[in-house]
């Protein structure tokens, strides 16, 4: 199907403020009638990769200051937050980062969380890094999927991307150990940057068709402050599809679930699908369902926030689960978060969170 109408998906639903309803039945909705479905969890700030799209070495150097351990929540007051999510709807909880591999003991946390009752979906996103060498264990404690971000399959321009001087067939040896253990299927993300890496879009779409994986092609967007982002990098995911198209014909696919990020397409001939991540060319603010846990505990509620609200004051006050639960549906109650459809040149300039902090 090579029509643009054809490869065209639903619009996700755009709500503006004269659509508030003016009472919700529920606490766990925001002011934009969103309930809360998804929490993603940083447990560590810290990386070993220097992507210049998320922690550029300029300002991640040497002697940048990452969070003391002492600022760090433990496991168990994470596990302890995330059953109180899960209590007020929160479905999925996905690990995150920085690198969350490089958490020592990451798998007690998995398993912890497993425990939960009533979450549905746990899962973890990485670089790939030390997956081969964990993926076994992140199993056996019951985390279920991995997505892997992977930016492209050719080698020099993976390390300049990384700027560790990472090779690109290591990720891969993740890709394939987390498979192995189980923990698929694994999605692979890749952040397409023109002039960069756009050259290598066709190449992902085919290596991973052949796998059996889907991989993620995601718009670059103006994520913190520190990545020089600009409008002309942006790749648009209509053009990504229409690449992908002309050579592997593609149908769209409707969403599994409200609130997923991904518009999907799969093949025309059966052989597996694609998802396009279009934040800027396309909003998705309407069905949003999403927040985030900072590895210190503060809580974001929109992926371009410039402020989190902290949530380790309280645990660490000793206050009861009913009182956190109270500050929780206070915040999600009056979040009216809708950065990307009113994206301008005013609103990219603000000291945004960067995304090392807070999780992609």
């Amino acid at each position: 199907m090579s029509e643009d109408a054809e490869l065209t998906p639903p619009t996700a639903p755009s709500i503006r403020p004269a659509d508030r309803p003016e009472r919700r039945g529920r606490g766990t909705l925001d002011t934009l009638n969103r309930p809360l479905r998804d929490l993603r969890i940083s447990v560590t700030d810290r990386c070993n990769f220097r992507c210049t799209y998320c922690m550029p070495k300029e300002v991640f150097g040497r002697d940048f200051q990452f969070l003391a351990r002492t600022e760090i929540l433990t496991f168990e007051e994470l596990t302890r937050l995330a059953r109180i999510f899960v209590a007020h709807g929160v479905g999925k909880i996905r690990i995150t980062g920085g690198e969350p591999l490089l958490r020592h003991d990451l798998e007690k946390l998995i398993a912890m969380l497993a425990g939960i009752d009533g979450l549905k979906d746990l899962t973890l996103t990485t670089n790939g890094s030390l997956l081969k060498s964990k993926a076994r264990a992140l199993k056996r404690a019951g985390l279920q999927r991995v997505t892997v971000s992977l930016d492209s399959l050719d080698d020099d321009v993976f390390r300049a991307m990384n700027d560790v001087d990472f090779p690109v067939g290591r990720v891969l040896e993740g890709i394939e150990a987390a498979a192995e253990a189980g923990l698929g299927p694994v999605k692979v993300n890749m952040v397409v940057k023109k002039g960069v890496n756009d050259q290598s879009v066709l190449d992902m779409a085919r290596y991973f068709r052949e796998g059996g994986q889907t991989v993620r092609f995601i718009e670059y967007m103006d994520v913190g402050s520190s990545n020089g982002w600009r409008l002309d990098d942006v790749v648009p995911a209509a053009a990504i599809v229409r690449m992908i198209n002309a050579e592997m014909p593609l149908e769209p696919v409707d969403p599994d679930y409200r609130g997923e990020v991904a518009n999907r397409y799969r093949y025309v001939d059966g052989s597996g699908e694609i998802g396009v991540i279009a934040s800027v060319t396309q909003p998705f603010c309407g069905d949003c369902t999403r927040a985030r846990l900072s590895a210190d505990g503060k809580l974001f509620t929109c992926l371009f926030a410039t402020r989190g609200h902290d949530f380790r004051a309280p645990l660490r006050a000793g206050k009861t689960d009913e009182e956190i639960a109270e500050l929780l549906r206070s915040i999600w109650g009056a979040r009216e978060d809708r950065y990307s459809e009113l994206r301008s040149a005013a609103t990219t300039d603000l000291p945004k969170v960067e995304m090392s902090y807070i999780g992609g």
